[in-house]
């Protein structure tokens, strides 16, 4: 049954090749402002209660829609491979957070955007097969753009936060991986696994490692926004997977970084490079690549 809501994101709403494009852009801009807002507040209060707070607001939307939407309950396979998309998710974001809020926005997302593609764009082209000409020369670009947003000069004493990017990324194309594979049909129930596994690990790493958590009351408007824009991108990222080539929708999705430092040039000012410049433009080419190229699949 059509799930309430989510009418006109369901993939036969656009037709055969233009969905996963449509949604996986749609994922991309979402992924930005969360990663954006994640690592402003993370600068504000402990990146541990961030982070919870986000899963927890992502587990009471996503079983209420859930339960709203009288979608099937999870079982066997969609349901360990839901877990275990929360348990290395959870750590990717963790380290994501991190990183930006110790480092520079314009390094973190870019690089943490590549690797986070990578995995999952091997694994897609060994599950679907090679996608068509035009969108492997749409990836490639794809590669090429958040390589060239991610040449930042140096600002001042604060450190790049490259470490956490590499983790970040291994952990975000696991998480993307196991995620994509979840079946067609399933969408809230799959998210609030997801939400549920990476939350009772936040609050184990809290209590056995004492570490601070509390999220002061000022930004807190914030991290809810974060929770949203995080749920949003999650959501429209499987939608995508589901409708076409997990390998197209990973590379979409991973184009975040450059929302992330328009809005880091835009609101913390940033510099943006010529080379920050020509990657954005590079960025735009090859999504009118991927999305010609599966259109016409």
């Amino acid at each position: 049954m059509p799930i309430p809501g989510w009418v006109l994101l369901e993939p036969d709403s656009f037709g055969p090749g233009i969905a996963v494009v449509v949604l996986g852009l749609a994922s991309s801009v979402a992924f930005g402002f969360g990663d954006f807002g994640g690592g402003w507040t993370s600068r504000r209060a402990p990146v541990l209660g961030v982070s919870l707070v986000v899963q927890l607001i992502g587990v009471v939307l996503m079983v209420g829609a859930a339960v709203a939407s009288r979608e099937a309950p999870l079982a066997g396979g969609p349901l360990v491979l839901a877990a275990l998309a929360g348990s290395f998710g959870v750590g990717g974001i963790v380290s994501l957070y991190h990183g930006l809020a110790v480092g520079r926005m314009g390094v973190v997302a870019p690089v943490t955007g590549v690797l986070a593609a990578s995995v999952p764009v091997a694994v897609g082209v060994v599950l679907d097969g090679p996608p068509p000409v035009m969108v492997d020369i749409g990836i490639g670009l794809a590669f090429v753009a958040v390589v060239l947003v991610s040449r930042a000069p140096s600002a001042g004493d604060r450190r790049s936060g490259l470490e956490f990017a590499v983790l970040a990324g291994l952990g975000i194309g696991a998480f993307t991986v196991f995620l994509g594979l979840v079946p067609e049909g399933h969408v809230f129930w799959p998210l609030a696994v997801v939400k549920v596994t990476a939350a009772a690990i936040l609050v184990l790493a809290i209590a056995t490692g004492r570490r601070a958590w509390r999220v002061p009351r000022r930004i807190a408007v914030g991290v809810v926004g974060v929770g949203i824009a995080d749920m949003a991108g999650n959501g429209l990222f499987l939608l995508a997977a589901q409708a076409g080539q997990l390998a197209v929708a990973s590379v979409l999705s991973s184009l975040y970084p450059v929302t992330t430092v328009i809005l880091a040039a835009v609101l913390l000012r940033e510099p943006i490079s010529r080379s920050h410049s020509f990657g954005i433009a590079v960025a735009i080419v090859a999504i009118v690549l991927i999305g010609t190229g599966a259109v016409g699949a």
